[in-house]
Order: structure tokens, then sequence, then C-alpha cells
């Protein structure tokens, strides 16, 4: 991977210079925008080494999903310490701060995601994690900086605020369960909350946000075939070859596999010519296994188009049928399928505009495409509340710092935590003031 990544590294470091210096420049606002949005661009800048220290302090102390013990009694202190009301028997070891405004008025929720990866890739970094085997490999300490600062900010400016601003800090993301978790809690559905928002820090370039409505990420399945042990090593490989021939699918034979390229300004996802849209990616390999005399066969796929998801099954049967195995198929199903993040459409577009209103044009690029492999159980908060979930830049080509989440050397310019607190600090205030 890390081979793959720094292939890019020529091609795109002056465009992303170029995009950085635009996103550092913040435009001026018309009145009355102006005021109170260069108060929170400085009340950030205030703030901006306060929030290095509390990323790096996390991420040498990272816990895995359902242990995030320590980082659940720092937030915790950290929000009561800005006068927010705090709770924390909501779900796991979540934590939500409730920040109630001066004035009457809508109910948002700003959700930060708490848990660490287990591995031991190498990185980069000074502040290295201190506990072996774990490691913020996918920016949660940055989410977690950047949802502490929009408290913050956001409690400095109390008095102006109408209505009701909820921080959830919510664990167990990695796994899926945390967001449900929270959803499924008394607590809220007693809030009921007319807005959610949310972040994830990617490989984009530094100061840059992405967003889209709809679908931000491929679905995600896992497909399992199960057969009578009968078939040999090179039968199995055969089968398992028609199979992904058949089932995969990619725009003008390109490669949507190619994870890195979402970063290319030709054919990433901020490009109307993005290869991240209309395919199906399917394992190449399959993982295969023999248990009480039958053989199985597992793979995961990414499509991104939910119309074709119910013809998948009935394909891969017809494939292994056509092949001459007909006698030895016992079923084909999926054994996992996650929702996938899906952006309200309204409020999508609202945020934009309102981040491009505040901040300029470039403050917000678009997206184009779907990203595969990974996906955000943030999805279930948007399946009871209209939310946006916004990708963030947190590379920076010129330094060889690169956000690819999940993998070796994974690091995050900083100045990304700056750019997060100051444009969705004034979104929030924005749509507060919205009836």
């Amino acid at each position: 991977m890390k081979e793959l990544l720094l292939s890019v590294i020529c091609l795109i470091t002056s465009i992303a210079s170029a995009q950085e210096l635009k996103n550092k420049v913040m435009p001026e606002p018309s009145t009355p925008l102006r005021s109170a949005h260069q108060s929170i661009q400085s009340e950030t800048d205030q703030i901006f080494k306060k929030l290095l220290g509390i990323r790096r302090d996390l991420h040498e102390n990272p816990e895995l999903a359902g242990q995030e013990v320590q980082t659940q009694k720092f937030i915790q202190q950290y929000l009561t310490d800005l006068g927010l009301e705090v709770k924390t028997d909501v779900y796991g070891h979540a934590v939500i701060g409730i920040l109630k405004g001066d004035k009457t008025g809508k109910k948002i929720v700003w959700r930060s995601d708490m848990d660490a990866l287990p591995n031991d890739y190498p990185d980069p970094v000074a502040f290295k994690s201190k506990i072996k085997g774990i490691q913020h490999g996918c920016g949660h300490d940055v989410h977690m900086a950047i949802g502490l600062g929009i408290a913050e900010v956001l409690a400095q400016n109390r008095k102006s605020l109408k209505g009701t601003v909820y921080f959830i800090f919510q664990p167990e993301e990695e796994t899926f369960k945390g967001a449900k978790g929270i959803v499924d809690s008394e607590l809220f559905s007693k809030i009921g909350p007319d807005e959610v928002y949310g972040l994830h820090v990617t490989a984009l370039p530094v100061g840059q946000i992405m967003v889209k409505p709809n679908e931000v990420f491929a679905y995600q399945k896992k497909i399992r075939i199960e057969l009578k042990n009968e078939l040999s090593t090179e039968e199995v490989k055969g089968l398992t070859k028609k199979i992904y021939n058949s089932l995969s699918r990619a725009t003008n034979n390109s490669k949507p596999w190619e994870i890195q390229q979402i970063v290319d300004p030709t054919i990433g996802l901020t490009s109307p010519n993005t290869i991240f849209k209309d395919y199906l990616i399917i394992d190449d390999k399959f993982n295969t296994y023999s248990k009480n005399d039958h053989l199985f066969l597992d793979a995961y796929l990414y499509e991104t188009n939910a119309s074709n998801l119910d013809g998948i099954i009935p394909k891969v049967k017809k494939i292994i049928e056509d092949g001459g195995y007909k006698n030895q198929l016992v079923s084909v199903f999926f054994t996992q399928g996650n929702p996938t993040v899906m952006n309200d459409e309204k409020l999508t577009n609202i945020a934009i505009k309102t981040i491009q209103k505040i901040y300029g044009k470039d403050a917000v690029a678009p997206d184009y495409g779907q990203v595969p492999f990974f996906n955000d159980d943030f999805a279930y908060f948007q399946q009871k509340v209209p939310g946006v979930y916004f990708l963030l830049g947190g590379s920076n080509f010129e330094k060889g710092i690169i956000a690819m989440n999940h993998s070796p050397n994974f690091q995050v310019d900083e100045e990304s935590i700056r750019t997060g607190v100051k444009c969705f600090s004034s979104l929030i205030i924005e749509r507060l003031s919205k009836n």
C-alpha cells in the first residue's frame, strides 16, 4: 500500500499545495456573517495548540472498541469543565455533552467516534502509541479533538446560540456497534434531534472538505458459497475466477480497487470523470475452508448501485450451476451487509452552500463517486435523523503526510483540526439560527 500511495504524490503535489493555500485564506464574508464567523476563526486559533496536545495525548493512549475507559473519563471531564451537562449512562463508554443555548431552537447532534485499531503498523510520529498492538490508525483521535474544539468554541458563544447541541462521543465504531447502541437508547429517543453531523479524516489534501448527497461509500457485502466438499483445489480456483470475472464491473476498464487513486485530480473523487462510480469490486482471492464435509467460499464485495444487490445471489448461483456444479451447490447467501452512509440530499446541499458562503467556494469540494472498502456506522444515526457525513482532508503531500486510513505510516496533517473546528462550528451556528 505504501508504494502505491507514494506513486501518486508527485502527480498531485502542486494541485494539493494550491488547494491548501486556498483553504487557509478566509474570504471576507458579507455582513452579518463577517463578525460572527471571524470570531469563530479567532477562537479556533486561540485553542488550536491545546487541541494539538489533546490529539497527541489520545494518540499515545489508544483504546480498542468496547474498552474506551480512560478516553471516556478524559472527554467527560473536558466537557464538564466547559460547563456542559454530561451524560455517560447511554451505551458502553459513550459520552454525551449537552450545550443549551440561551435561546430556544433546533436540536443538533455532532458525533465523534472514539475507538482505535488493533495493529502495529509503522507510525512515523514522535507521539507513538504507548500501548502495544493498539493504534489510532483511522483518525478517531483527530475526530475527538475536532469534536472537543467545536464544543469549546460553541460554549464560548452560548449566549447567542438558538437551541441545543448534543456532542456525542461514540465508542465501538470499528465494530459497527456503537452508533446502533446509542440510537436505540432511551436518551436518544428523548432527545429527538433534528439534524446530525459527523466527519472522517481521509487522504484528501489538508484543508479540503468533501461531501455529496446520498451514498458516500459503496455497499459492502460478504458473500458465502456452501458446496459439498467434492471439488479439487484446481476446480475451486477455476470456479472463483469465473465468479470474479463475471461479477467485477468498472468504468472504462479502470481499477477502482486502487484506493490511493481517490486523491487523483483526474480520476479521483473530486473529478466528474472519477473511476469511483458504477463499479462492483469483489475479492480476487476467496477465503476457502472446509467444515463438516462441506466447502465454504467467502468473499467481500463492494457495489455502488443498491438496485444491483438483489441480483448478485442469483447470478452467482447461475455461474456455479452453469459451471457443472449444480449437484455440489448447497447455498449462496450474504453473511454480512451493514447499512451504508446515506447523506440527506436537502441537508447536504444546504451545508455545502452554508460553508461556501462563509469560507469561500473552494472550502468544499464536490464528491462524484463512492469510496470502496470503507464504511461507518454513522449510517445508523442517519436512519433515525436527517444527517450529513463529511470527508475531511488530512494529507500533506509536500511533507510526505498521507492520511490513508488503516494503512502503514498513516499520518494526519494536524491543520485539518483547525479546518474542522472553524468550518463545522460555523455550520452548526448557522443551522441553529434557522427555524
